[in-house]
């Protein structure tokens, strides 16, 4: 009988942890849906055919801005996402990609190292290069973008101190 109410209060105690931890991680920025390509730059890349007009979550880090007369494109290094859809710089790299939007972006919006998430629709490949090395960039047609800040970027994380310290004062 004494071993029902310990395994209720570990099951309590195991739910509230699990409910605790579940609520340090943001939402997702966009939407998450069952029409979204579920795949890397790199797999686009290799069957672009496939994926031609399927909505796509990217994210990584900003390597170029090239403002065009109607457009403005970006070169992102993709990375995979975290379930809050934060890029993992740490993880390996899943291909560049060329995100294409609408009118003039400010390229100081944008800095060279900057993580993005952004949902669009792929478009294509185009062929172009990195360094000397031939590359076939994916094409997307950005729908929404998220530039990711310092305090974003680690808002997950636990915010716990914990100090030891030996204290002095003057007794009069």
């Amino acid at each position: 009988m004494r071993r029902l109410p310990r395994l209720l209060s570990l099951t309590l105690l195991f739910l509230s942890t699990a409910l605790l931890l579940a609520a340090c991680a943001p939402a997702p920025i966009f939407k998450p849906g069952s029409n979204i390509a579920n795949v890397p730059p790199e797999t686009v890349a290799q069957a672009p055919e496939r994926y031609i007009g399927r909505a796509v979550i990217w994210g990584g880090q900003v390597v170029a801005v090239q403002n065009m007369p109607d457009t403005t494109e970006v070169q992102i290094l993709g990375y995979p996402l975290d379930s809050s859809q934060r890029p993992l710089p740490n993880s390996p790299a899943g291909g560049r990609f060329i995100a294409i939007m609408k009118g003039y972006v400010e390229p100081l919006n944008y800095p060279a190292g900057a993580l993005v998430t952004l949902t669009g629709h792929v478009e294509g490949v185009r062929v172009g290069s990195v360094g000397n090395a031939s590359y076939a960039f994916p094409l997307v047609r950005v729908d929404a973008v998220h530039v990711w800040t310092a305090a974003e970027l680690r808002s997950d994380k636990p915010h716990f101190s914990f100090g030891l310290g030996v204290g002095m004062g003057i007794i009069r």
